[in-house]
């Protein structure tokens, strides 16, 4: 869904179809997107364009947009999910991205914005970034993603009656993790589950990257000579939780990061290079996009992919929260 001090950062990487966070100007927003395409493209219904509590201050550009919550969503669904996937998934995402957005509303620091468009929180297209990224397509899938959002409007994923953290990321090692595991916090809602769509069966699920040694030295901050690995420490679900290179003890969130790793469900080979071999992509924490699809492919419903990814949640409509 990276985290930003708290348990509020989404690293969301998007597997093989790694999303661009595109620059354009202030006016090309989903905000505006009637102005681009007028009436081929509908408004969210008005029941909830004129209801400015649902309403999210989003950096875009570099500068802060007020959007209608819905409308923004759009924009997450087609970032953060590829719109081809099927429709019980991404009605998932939609609610998944409303939840996380309401979150952030509502909890963050920020007198300036309540959203980024990009991975810092999630990634927000604009009308013309979903046109250069589907192109002759641009009409077939903004009317699925926008189908799938209409379909939910208003629905959130609520724990003991508050509205969750509602992390999410592309594909598992077969495995969700505990968010304590990679955040350091621990929420209840958040907790490891068998996501068995996410497999080899799914294109880059295993993934090897190969490093120079003195690159991989490099970028660990390390002037040993002779290269070793050990005390590797695992959780119960495969993910590496700490290892050591040189002597060096690394949190295995950390080291991902400094190698730019798809994962820290990884298996380390040394030789005349570095090889590392990871499975899945991305924190791992909540709801697996990739098992998603698998599931929905399956014939589960969005509600039940939701409740399979979160613990013990409910989804009700914003309203009531």
């Amino acid at each position: 869904m990276k985290k930003n001090k708290t348990l509020s950062i989404i690293a969301v990487a998007m597997f093989p179809f790694v999303v661009i966070s595109f620059v354009f100007k202030k006016d090309e927003t989903n905000f505006h997107m009637n102005e681009f395409f007028g009436p081929e493209i509908p408004k969210i219904s008005e029941e909830v364009t004129k209801d400015k509590v649902f309403s999210v201050k989003v950096l875009v550009n570099g500068e802060t947009e007020t959007m209608n919550l819905e409308e923004y969503v759009v924009g997450v669904v087609a970032g953060e999910m590829p719109a081809s996937f099927e429709m019980e998934a991404l009605k998932a995402q939609a609610i998944a991205s409303r939840t996380y957005a309401l979150y952030r509303k509502t909890t963050t620091q920020s007198d300036e914005y309540d959203l980024t468009d990009n991975t810092n929180t999630q990634v927000y297209l604009t009308i013309d970034a979903m046109k250069r990224k589907w192109g002759d397509d641009f009409q077939k899938y903004y009317d699925r993603v926008r189908s799938a959002v209409e379909a939910t409007r208003g629905k959130v994923i609520t724990y003991s009656g508050k509205v969750i953290e509602a992390f999410y990321f592309a594909m598992s090692g077969g495995y969700t993790q505990e968010a304590g595991y990679v955040f350091n916090e621990n929420r209840d809602y958040l907790k490891s589950v068998e996501s068995v769509y996410d497999n080899s069966d799914l294109k880059n699920y295993e993934v090897a990257t190969e490093f120079e040694r003195q690159d991989f030295k490099n970028k660990l901050n390390l002037t040993c000579e002779d290269l070793t690995v050990g005390d590797i420490k695992r959780n119960d679900r495969g993910y590496v939780e700490t290892l050591t290179v040189c002597g060096k003890s690394f949190k295995g969130t950390h080291f991902r990061t400094l190698l730019g790793l798809r994962s820290t469900h990884l298996d380390i080979e040394i030789g005349e290079k570095v090889k590392i071999t990871t499975k899945g992509y991305g924190h791992g924490v909540g709801m697996s996009q990739y098992g998603a699809n698998g599931y929905a492919q399956a014939g589960y419903t969005f509600e039940d992919i939701i409740k399979h990814y979160y613990t013990d949640v409910e989804i009700r409509d914003i309203k009531d929260v």
